[in-house]
């Protein structure tokens, strides 16, 4: 069947029957799509957190942030400083900051705690108090290695001799319990007592071993304080009888200087000098030979010094028994 239709009619045909006039003008350049996006708005200037309800018409809040941009609780974004000053109210998060206030004030103590803050306490006082005994200066701690074995045997020969001292006053007390005749035995025990008293006052001779101490010099070079110096050595390793020439001594003796000579008692001493003492000599020889004693002072000032032990030295220089005055025995 043939179409005698003409253009006009076929295209008012395809578009409903509407002319040209009657569609709309059509366009020739077509505007690219718009994707949907965020909305960009300014940033709100009021640093402090605001109520959605108080926030004026326009003012981006946190629920008017552009989707992907963090915002913090206070309704900032991240990234901007935020001041939070006050506790958050109802149905708003909490930051870490107020979480922290929150667990370190008020304080909560508990009883194990206090328990633990004694503990240490107690621990820190012991190791102050440690620390300070161990600080202090010590006498010896300048001395020298020899003068500290001298001094560790002198130590060692006092407490032998407390230790035997000990032992023979309770023999003594034994004997004194035990014996039948208790008056004899105190009377044996007094007269005893007596003799020991009296070699250690010098009014009885004593025997036993020892060393001999004999010193020449010029005339001057030992003074009465060198000879001082020897007789304090020789009581503080044991001596327990002493005689320089024809002078006994005694806790009482002194030494004086006249001139280049030397008195002891007010009695002048010439030279040689003569030191006999009784005692153990494995203990008196080696403080008169200790580096820098006795021995090597004397030495150092020209004068010749012999030492020698002796089993059996006798010391019979005696010294009047002086009544005194005033003093009288006392049973207390």
């Amino acid at each position: 069947m043939n179409d005698d239709r003409t253009p006009e009619q076929e295209n008012a045909g395809t578009d409903g029957g509407r002319t040209p006039e009657d569609r709309p003008e059509s366009r020739t350049e077509q505007d690219p799509p718009r994707r949907p996006g965020p909305e960009r708005r300014p940033l709100p200037e009021e640093k402090g957190p605001r109520p959605d309800g108080d926030r004026p018409a326009g003012e981006p809040g946190a629920a008017d942030a552009p989707s992907g941009t963090p915002v913090s609780a206070g309704g900032s974004v991240a990234g901007m400083p935020a001041a939070v000053t006050e506790p958050p109210r109802a149905g708003e998060a909490v930051t870490g900051r107020q979480r922290l206030r929150a667990a370190l004030w008020p304080p909560r103590v508990s009883r194990a705690q206090l328990i633990v803050a004694l503990l240490l306490c107690v621990l820190g006082l012991g190791l102050a108090i440690q620390v300070r005994s161990t600080s202090d200066a010590s006498v010896l701690r300048g001395a020298r290695q020899e003068d500290l074995v001298r001094v560790l045997d002198e130590i060692g020969d006092q407490t032998q001799r407390l230790q035997d001292e000990k032992q023979r006053l309770e023999q003594q007390r034994t004997e004194l319990e035990n014996s039948s005749d208790q008056a004899e035995e105190a009377r044996r025990q007094t007269e005893q007592k007596e003799q020991q008293l009296g070699v250690l006052a010098g009014t009885v001779a004593a025997k036993g071993p020892g060393l001999t101490l004999v010193v020449s010099a010029p005339q001057g070079a030992v003074d009465a304080d060198k000879l001082l110096d020897a007789i304090q050595e020789l009581r503080a390793a044991g001596a327990e009888a002493i005689q320089i020439n024809d002078v006994r001594v005694v806790a009482g003796t002194f030494f004086t200087q006249d001139g280049d000579r030397v008195r002891i008692d007010g009695q002048r001493v010439e030279q040689p000098f003569r030191i006999k003492a009784i005692g153990d000599p494995q203990d008196l020889e080696p403080a008169l030979n200790i580096p820098g004693g006795v021995v090597q002072s004397m030495e150092k000032e020209q004068a010749t010094v012999s030492v020698s032990r002796e089993e059996k030295i006798i010391v019979d220089a005696l010294r009047a028994a002086d009544r005194p005055d005033y003093a009288r025995s006392s049973p207390q």
